[in-house]
């Protein structure tokens, strides 16, 4: 052979076998799986499904709340409870519709990746968007160590609602604007963003030490309101957090020590 035709037939192995290499890459290659989404036990159902009459303002699936954006995890504006959360809280809605008011949910079962993206925005200092409303009398980098702020919460577990009252026929609440004025969550209730819920003496998550049940700064007809909620759910097997009107959990806790982080969504109760 002569040593052009040898290097005519190397060049053409080389090639042959470059060719080879890559077709057999892109053949082996599995292609990426998708990673299915982790979905409630069987304990777990949409508010809706046992009570259509609980009014819902899902905050976390909105800007309206004190990160200023949609939280992690919040899927669709539905409440997700352990059954018999739910349950209780239908009771509670009963006794309530015959003295003329509804409870209103902001938030039920949270998710931990929902934790952790509030705890990513404590840490971000420079992120204050939202202090005008929500914290304005707390330095952003006191909200761990006041407690505001924490890497597990109850809400995870299933069975913890944040909750008001509302009177009926139920006013419409407007939709929060991105990037309107602020106005502090304990002004008097005509100056602060607007709620069709009774008059608690703040607006919900507010980070302030007026938003404890008992604060001896809450007017008479706010003390009262306070209370309605309490006793009613209390009667249901509700305890509050004293540090928060708002937050309510029921007892005992089906899932006591499990923290789940399946989506906010209808398909992850789907069928219950």
């Amino acid at each position: 052979m002569t040593r052009p035709a040898r290097a005519l037939r190397t060049l053409a192995v080389t090639a042959s076998a470059a060719l080879l290499a890559l077709t057999g890459a892109a053949v082996s290659a599995p292609p990426a799986a998708a990673v299915p989404e982790p979905k409630a036990p069987p304990g777990f159902v949409a508010l809706d499904a046992v009570d259509r009459t609980i009014l819902q303002e899902m905050r976390y699936t909105t800007a309206h709340n004190f990160v200023g954006e949609p939280i992690d995890g919040y899927r669709q504006p539905v409440c997700i409870l352990t059954r018999q959360a739910a349950a209780a809280l239908h009771r509670a809605q009963l006794r309530l519709l015959t003295r003329g008011y509804s409870l209103k949910v902001y938030d039920c079962y949270r998710p931990q990746r929902a934790v952790d993206h509030f705890v990513r925005w404590a840490k971000d200092l420079g992120d204050e968007r939202m202090k005008g409303e929500f914290y304005p009398l707390v330095e952003k980098s006191r909200l761990f160590a006041d407690g505001y702020i924490a890497e597990r919460s109850g809400h995870s577990r299933g069975s913890t609602v944040d909750l008001t009252l509302v009177r009926l026929p139920a006013a419409p609440t407007r939709r929060y604007v991105p990037g309107e004025p602020l106005v502090e969550c304990f002004a008097p209730r005509a100056e602060r963003f607007p709620d069709n819920s009774v008059d608690m003496g703040t607006g919900y998550d507010c980070f302030d030490t007026r938003s404890h049940t008992d604060d001896p700064r809450a007017t008479g007809e706010q003390r009262a309101n306070r209370q309605l909620l309490k006793g009613v759910l209390a009667e249901q097997g509700f305890v509050n957090l004293p540090e928060e009107w708002w937050h309510f959990t029921f007892k005992p806790e089906p899932y006591p020590s499990t923290y789940f982080d399946f989506p906010v969504a209808r398909r992850s109760v789907a069928g219950r």
